[in-house]
């Protein structure tokens, strides 16, 4: 990290201070749905083929409007992109206690949404909105200071959620996830969008159109784009189907609760490494190794005895890989390419995630109907990590001519 002062100003600290806490309550909050399954199923009549592809759906559409919501970032503020997103968010637990929440109201409510609000609150305007205000030199640090802050809610929310699911249901708990919300929504106004660049060229005069054809002329940008896919593969389906999957092997249920929990907490520590590494070393090869390692950690997972030592084991390790990846990513966008039509840019990379997201837990669930197991889906996993582990080392770790000083 450089020796420069890492805060330039009190509108930096109180960015990056809103942004953590609006990451907390956007990824605490997604991270659980999967923990209210079995109760929608009882009360109203949600299969699993349902509920994987109304969560699949809520995956693609958060990255289908993250592009948009990182345009609206990028030209008039974060602030506008976080609000609007968490009135959709608001809109969706809504409609989920009301009396129209069975089957389209259920997709419309869960999957549409929140699907949307995701995309203006989740990490990656927050992210983008933060990475403006840091030159190169402090950038995924940075990063990884607002990922880490999304994996403390994984942490917390599971635990949090399963003793409210239990003293009050799980309508009652929406209604305390929906307060959260409107928290949510004051916080918008204290995340401030730099208005020149901080750090390196300045390139006022590039317009979106113009920074979109820039990245897709370049193959490092859809490398980039195409192993992302794969990331958002593996949070969704650990994610969406890791308390089924726990069921199935017979393990006790508190198992669910400390692998959401173990994720949360590791992925504190794997993302802040991350952030701190991927400015003393090649990114792409960073990423390389992270694919390849959770292909090993599932393999390992799915294949040995299950056993709770196992599973809590599971937890720790593919914690540690859950979110490592944002950083070096997002820092390589920042890095090729600038940071004037970062939340853009990163929104197309983040909308190939939701892509995968969609696909893994949709298809999860689908094999699971249809041959009682998620083997299938576990080894389409493994051989994803592969995938990505080699589309990374193609990628050059260059600026754009447009960026490079003479």
């Amino acid at each position: 990290m450089s020796s420069e002062k890492f805060i330039q100003n009190k509108t930096v600290l109180v960015t990056l201070i809103s942004a953590c806490l609006i990451v907390i309550i956007s990824l605490g909050i997604r991270q659980t749905f999967g923990m209210f399954y079995f109760d929608f199923s009882i009360d109203l009549g949600v299969t699993l083929s349902q509920f994987g592809f109304a969560l699949g759906l809520q995956m693609f559409l958060w990255g289908a409007f993250a592009p948009w919501f990182g345009a609206i970032t990028d030209k008039y503020g974060g602030h506008i992109a976080v609000f609007i997103g968490f009135i959709f968010y608001l809109l969706g637990i809504l409609m989920l206690v009301s009396d129209y929440n069975t089957g389209l109201y259920f997709v419309t409510g869960i999957g549409v949404l929140i699907g949307v609000a995701l995309g203006g609150t989740a990490i990656s305007i927050p992210v983008s909105v933060v990475a403006k205000h840091f030159p190169q030199s402090n950038r995924t640090a940075a990063i990884g200071i607002v990922t880490a802050s999304g994996s403390f809610g994984y942490f917390v929310s599971p635990v949090f959620t399963r003793y409210s699911l239990v003293e009050f249901g799980w309508e009652s708990t929406l209604l305390i996830f929906a307060s959260l919300i409107a928290v949510g929504l004051v916080l918008a106004f204290y995340i401030t969008t730099p208005k020149d660049v901080v750090g390196g060229k300045v390139d006022d005069k590039q317009t979106a159109l113009e920074a979109l054809k820039e990245a897709f002329k370049s193959k490092s940008y859809i490398f980039l784009t195409l192993g992302f896919f794969v990331c958002g593969w593996h949070i969704a389906l650990v994610a969406t189907h890791i308390p089924i999957y726990i069921n199935d092997r017979g393990l006790p249920e508190w198992c669910t609760v400390t692998i959401l929990s173990m994720i949360g907490l590791f992925n504190i520590a794997g993302t802040l490494t991350s952030g701190y590494l991927a400015q003393k070393y090649s990114k792409k090869l960073m990423l390389s190794s992270i694919y390849l390692a959770r292909g090993v950690v599932i393999a390992i997972f799915i294949f040995l005895p299950p056993s709770p030592i196992i599973a809590i084991l599971f937890g720790v390790f593919f914690g540690f890989l859950w979110l490592s990846t944002v950083p070096p990513t997002m820092g390589l966008v920042g890095f090729i390419f600038g940071t004037k039509h970062i939340g853009l840019l990163y929104g197309i990379v983040f909308l190939s995630h939701q892509v995968g997201s969609f696909l893994g837990a949709y298809l999860g669930g689908v094999f699971h109907d249809l041959y009682g197991s998620y083997d299938y889906a576990w080894y389409i996993s493994i051989a994803l990590s592969v995938f990505a582990g080699l589309i990374h080392l193609p990628i050059i770790e260059k600026q754009v001519s447009r960026l490079q000083t003479t």
